[in-house]
């Protein structure tokens, strides 16, 4: 169905977003422009007059999951677009199981009315932070630049962003201003990597965040994840920017391996001992910084002895959080033609060993909260009446209490978990 002519106030839209921060931000956009041009949102694509969804591919399973998502939203939908970064890297395989769906790239997704209307998406590009927002959730997700400085080996994420592209200052500042106003109390500033904002038009990520922080509202920030090398390059304008009392002190730090041979492999730019280096320089000045990193096991080349550096790591600087994803070769990357490929059994096996050990490094690390009364934000509902709230280092904390979403409270905590502490009110 190509709507040529329609009447927007009479339109109904639906949408569903997946994987990261990013899409979270975009999803947002499409929904200012939408709202503010006259259309109304449902919750169900049957109900709707155009079904959207925001796809993220980063990896083969959540690819075929997205596939299956698309027909299905296809077989019930009146029209559909594809939005994410499927749609700007995986067109032909969309494609395949939707033919008359259309195509939003990422940087294109301003277009969505143009595309409603059957046009091809113009080939211009334009700063997000310009573009209508809404913002329904306590928790806003704001993407302060868009693209990649950099060519990891392995991501089809950089192919499907593109290039480094930083938003202006003063359009963020007014975005975080609309947000708050609208009752927003977590600002996540996100990006592929955050720690390179600016590099392409000469900005300082700490008058970016010194900005957000100094926005009239009680509201926390929360600092989206960073490429080890672009830290390295700028480590004490990176560090000087947790001292702002609204920023979270929350590390998101991707590793990848501690095998420096496999990092090469990997085109990362930086070795162990530079991220080992970067952790203590941060928990020297935030001793109770909260870590998360991720890794790839069975990176092509990954033999034994890589494997055992990276496990020597892990126990090393004993991260509170390791996202732990097995090499999936994505379309478009070099690491997706590289030899010395890791067995699918081995690789499994190295997975299930690191995170039954992760698991026990986030217990021990948890635990060391029992006891002490900590300031939270209350941020989401959890399982069954239970709240779930963030303490001053993104620590979440399960609350079997009514609390309002949006509050800040004093908490207990009681008992520690893996994932999470379990707290009281005070």
């Amino acid at each position: 169905m190509i709507l040529f002519y329609y009447r927007p106030e009479m339109m109904k839209f639906y949408i569903e977003t997946y994987g990261c921060t990013a899409n979270r931000s975009d999803e947002s956009i499409i929904k200012g422009i939408l709202l503010s041009s006259g259309f109304k949102q449902v919750d169900d694509p049957r109900l709707a007059d155009v079904s959207i969804i925001l796809t993220c591919t980063v990896i083969g399973t959540t690819e075929q999951r997205m596939l299956n998502r698309i027909k299905s939203l296809y077989a019930t939908s009146k029209d559909l677009i594809v939005s994410g970064c499927m749609a700007s890297v995986q067109a032909d395989l969309v494609k395949k199981v939707a033919p008359r769906a259309k195509l939003l790239p990422p940087d294109k997704i301003d277009q969505i009315i143009r595309v409603l209307e059957g046009k091809p998406v113009e080939e211009r590009r334009i700063s997000k932070t310009s573009l209508p927002r809404c913002f329904d959730n306590i928790r806003a997700p704001i993407s302060i630049s868009e693209g990649c400085m950099f060519s990891c080996s392995y991501c089809i994420t950089s192919k499907a962003r593109g290039k480094l592209v930083s938003y202006p200052i003063e359009e963020i500042v007014s975005v975080v201003k609309k947000a708050v106003k609208n009752g927003a109390k977590e600002i996540q500033l996100t990006s592929q990597d955050l720690a390179s904002y600016g590099l392409d038009k000469g900005l300082k990520l700490h008058e970016l965040v010194k900005r957000v922080s100094s926005v009239d509202g009680d509201f926390m920030i929360r600092l989206g994840m960073m490429n080890p090398l672009s830290v390295k390059n700028r480590l004490e304008e990176i560090i000087s920017l947790y001292r702002f009392d609204k920023v979270y002190k929350f590390l998101h730090l991707p590793v990848q391996s501690g095998d420096d041979y496999i990092l090469k492999r990997m085109n990362r730019g930086y070795s162990s001992e530079d991220f080992k280096d970067i952790v203590y320089r941060f928990r020297a000045e935030y001793p109770e910084i909260t870590l998360s990193t991720d890794i790839i096991v069975g990176f092509p080349g990954e033999d034994d002895e890589a494997f055992q550096n990276t496990v020597d790591l892990i126990k090393e600087i004993e991260p509170d959080i390791v996202n732990i994803t097995r090499f999936s070769p994505r379309p478009f990357t070099k690491a997706k033609h590289m030899d010395k490929k890791v067995p699918t059994d081995v690789a499994k096996e190295r997975s299930r060993y690191l995170t039954n050990l992760c698991r026990e490094i986030s217990r021990k690390r948890n635990e060391m909260y029992v006891g002490k009364v900590c300031r939270a934000l209350v941020t989401e509902k959890g399982k069954g009446n239970s709240i779930v709230a963030r303490t001053f280092n993104y620590k979440p904390v399960v609350l079997n209490e009514i609390v309002d979403l949006g509050r800040f409270v004093d908490v207990e905590i009681a008992s520690a978990e893996t994932t999470h502490l379990i707290g009281k009110l005070i």
